[in-house]
């Protein structure tokens, strides 16, 4: 009932959406030019005629001369279509835009005005350095002060800026968990964290929270998927054009591998890394920038290096120093054939030499074997005299955690960083803790300036327009913002898409469970049990706190019925097999209810028995499991399931000659290890498949190498987040599952808020969240308020 209004607001403060263009515009090979041409000499370097000057993007939104998406409302293009001798552009005495140029920018503007990463007009005057640079840091203002807060504290200082207040202890504890495992704290954590007395338990929360392996590598799988340009799903791997590298990468992070070794082991890999560096063999015919070998040197290059040297591979670059022979050098280290040089996908009749970009500190072999040339490349790629690597890395994870890289564009490594000690200090600290990420993030994380107050976002900033004031809100990564609606009433599925190592996603707590119950029936000598005959058995189950998870092992010669609290969750005819039965959503606070009823089969008599085995959990680790024994009750007389207590009940009879196929089998083993696992192991949305949600969330298809998502909220994703199916399925799933729980509104609403937001709600929220729930809520009603949370800013942005 509050969507069509929310509806409007959300698209009220989602970004202006811009039409798509009817055709792509390459702002390197079609913008760039005609601004060269007929601009750059009066309004870009050290020019700027009538004070307009677009070195960068931000110089030329700022201007006001261009409307991003609107080229009618844009200045410039006003006056490039002017016949006003005293105000057309170029000047009367230059030579007009052609209509295919005019016609060019005007495709630019209505696209957006999309820029290369770290494009500049005119020169910047910087060339980084590559080999490291030592630090001296500055005196801290306290025993055991953040290195990081000792640099920044100058910084700040030098630019007269006053530091942020610290944010309290819910905003950090959110803040942390989001960071650092993509979930957000349980209502357990929080009461825990907000009752320790520790004057260091936020350094000692991180410390945990990094230590939650397959929680962390879960969560990182989404920032190395996009990187690696790693999926589950999508172009060429049907045809075997792509190989995934999920299972290597899944044990990288839970392992947390040193990223030297990473590197190498991606640069000269193993079968179960080398999908990276083999990139996407597309069927057809391609452009020569599109060759296996040319996206091996755009994706290293850009991944480890920050370098863009996609417009190096068609011809020398427009935006940096890079060379066509140099991006093809790089290639041909990969490459296992003859590479002819082509420029704009032409041959030029020279063949590329295998060379590293940097042979100031190493270089590799041109005539050695390819395996041998990779094993080189790593080598010097991985050398800790390659500042370069370390500066990336480094700068790709504070960017990460702070909302603005040191260097920004993140893939812009040759200009200039707004603090150098800053970035060449966490450079030289990756590799003195021998390359661990984990004690970067840590670093950054215990920092005062990670846990001070956000500050205004400066989006289209580039490194020498960037102030830092402190960390910057950042939108949900789509991964995050489904696997927060799923907390919120445990509703994320059971089983993943991603292939991974089933003893490091499950750990081996499973690994050697046994049947611990026994076969029961109404009697013990079932051999001479009748064909037809049938059996009730039933297990009261009371639970304080209804347990996060549970399935149901169950086999029975020769078929069985089951309900839970008079439901009906499975059955079965097939005496030879064993299921498994969900029984989560089914179960509730206070008494439950397990029934059972077997049947014998066959033409005579014959042996008849039922074996079952629970897994219930409430924590990633805390399973308890009730099998069939004597203490389940038994009838020969079927009740009806809601109405048990109209038969008599006896004690439930362990049977003596068992089905010899399954007594202690394998199979059954077998099953009670995936039960025990999958109550333990909810999926992640970086483990799934993606779908049409998360794409309109900003989850790339992974064909090219995705270093930032968008920061902007698109129409799009407004549209689907107001009124999408999928969405509304998870809220209305959750809705279900939650209005069993309802007790009394004001608790109610409270433990919705600290589950969504991790804080309680104000006065005015929670009379507002009370009616819409209503005197007697309902499903319908619970969705709403659930709606109404995951719609909220603080829901929506790690803050």
């Amino acid at each position: 009932m509050f969507r069509c209004f929310l509806l409007f607001l959300v698209l009220v403060t989602a970004s202006a959406a811009s039409a798509a263009p009817a055709d792509e515009i390459d702002f390197a090979h079609d913008v760039v030019p005609v601004l060269k041409k007929h601009c750059a000499e009066c309004h870009t370097g050290g020019n700027s005629e009538g004070g307009f000057s677009f070195n960068t993007q931000r110089q030329l939104l700022e201007s006001g001369y261009a409307e991003a998406g609107k080229p009618d409302e844009s200045r410039i293009m006003e006056l490039i279509r002017s016949r006003d001798a005293e105000e057309q552009m170029p000047p009367k005495d230059r030579k007009r835009l052609s209509a295919k140029e005019t016609d060019t920018l005007r495709r630019w503007i209505t696209a957006g005005l999309p820029w290369e990463a770290g494009f500049r007009f005119g020169e910047s005057g910087y060339e980084p350095p590559l080999l490291p640079r030592d630090v001296v840091l500055p005196p801290a203002a306290f025993s055991g002060q953040n290195p990081i807060d000792r640099i920044l504290q100058r910084y700040l200082s030098e630019q007269e800026i006053t530091p942020l207040e610290v944010v309290d202890d819910e905003v950090f504890l959110r803040r942390a968990y989001m960071d650092l495992i993509g979930l957000p704290p349980s209502l357990d954590e929080q009461e825990d964290f907000l009752n320790d007395a520790r004057g260091d338990r936020r350094s000692q929360r991180i410390d945990d929270l990094l230590g939650r392996d397959r929680d962390y590598a879960e969560h990182w799988m989404t920032f190395w998927n996009d990187l690696l340009r790693n999926d589950y799903a999508g172009t060429g791997y049907i045809d075997g054009g792509r190989r995934q590298i999920t299972a290597w990468l899944y044990e990288a992070l839970v392992k947390n591998k040193p990223y030297d070794q990473f590197v190498r082991e991606l640069i000269a890999p193993t079968a179960s890394s080398d999908g990276f560096i083999s990139g996407i063999k597309w069927r057809g015919n391609v452009n020569a920038s599109q060759v296996r070998e040319v996206q091996f040197a755009q994706n290293v290059s850009q991944v480890f290096l920050g370098i863009n040297m996609k417009c190096a591979s068609c011809h020398d670059s427009f935006i940096d120093r890079w060379t066509l022979d140099e991006a093809y050098g790089l290639a041909a280290i990969y490459s296992m054939r003859e590479l002819q040089i082509h420029r704009c996908d032409k041959p030029v009749g020279r063949i590329a030499q295998a060379a590293w970009i940097f042979p100031e500190i190493g270089d590799v072999d041109p005539q050695a074997e390819q395996p041998v040339r990779l094993q080189q490349l790593a080598a010097v790629m991985t050398s800790p005299r390659n500042g370069r690597l370390s500066r990336t890395i480094v700068n790709r994870l504070w960017h990460r955690l702070m909302g603005h890289g040191i260097v920004h564009p993140v893939d812009a490594m040759h200009t200039e960083p707004w603090n150098e000690d800053l970035l060449d200090y966490l450079a030289n600290y990756l590799v003195a803790q021998k390359y661990d990420l984990k004690k970067v993030l840590r670093l950054i994380a215990t920092s005062q300036m990670y846990q001070s107050q956000s500050a205004p976002a400066q989006d289209s900033a580039t490194s020498g327009e960037f102030t830092f004031r402190g960390p910057v809100a950042r939108h949900l990564t789509a991964e995050q913002l489904m696997d927060g609606v799923w907390s919120l009433a445990a509703t994320s599925p059971s089983s993943i898409n991603a292939t991974l190592p089933a003893d490091l996603y499950y750990g081996d707590d499973a690994s050697d469970i046994a049947a611990s119950g026994q076969w029961i029936w109404t009697y013990a000598d079932t051999a001479s049990s009748p064909a037809g005959e049938r059996a009730a058995f039933r297990k009261q189950l009371t639970f304080a706190k209804k347990p996060r998870g549970a399935v149901m092992v169950i086999t029975c010669d020769n078929e069985y019925t089951a309900w839970v609290n008079g439901k009906k969750v499975g059955g079965d005819k097939d005496w030879t097999s064993i299921e498994v039965l969900n029984l989560s959503r089914h179960l509730k606070n206070g008494e439950n209810e397990i029934l059972i009823v077997g049947r014998n089969a066959g033409g005579g008599p014959n042996l008849a028995g039922l074996y079952a085995e629970i897994v219930l959990t409430a924590g990633a680790k805390k399973y308890v499991r009730i099998a069939t024994d004597e203490t389940w009750q038994a009838s020969r007389q079927v009740p009806k399931p809601q109405q048990t207590d109209t038969v008599p009940w006896q004690a439930a009879v362990p049977v003596d000659q068992q089905n010899t196929w399954v007594a202690g089998s394998a199979a059954i083993k077998a099953e009670l290890a995936s039960a025990t696992n999958s109550v333990r192991r909810r999926a992640r949305a970086a483990l799934l498949r993606s779908n049409m949600l998360m794409r309109s969330l900003g989850r790339p298809n992974r064909e090219q190498v995705v270093t930032t998502r968008p920061a902007s909220l698109s129409t799009l994703q407004a549209i689907d987040l107001a009124n999408g199916e999928l969405l509304d399925n998870m809220l209305s799933t959750s809705a279900q599952k939650l209005l069993p729980q309802f007790d009394d509104a004001p608790s109610f609403v409270r433990k919705l808020f600290r589950r969504a937001i991790v804080r309680e709600p104000s006065v005015a929220e929670q009379r507002l969240a009370e009616l819409i729930l209503g005197q007697s809520p309902t499903a319908e009603s619970v969705q709403d308020l659930l709606w109404l949370l995951v719609m909220l800013p603080e829901f929506q942005f790690v803050q």
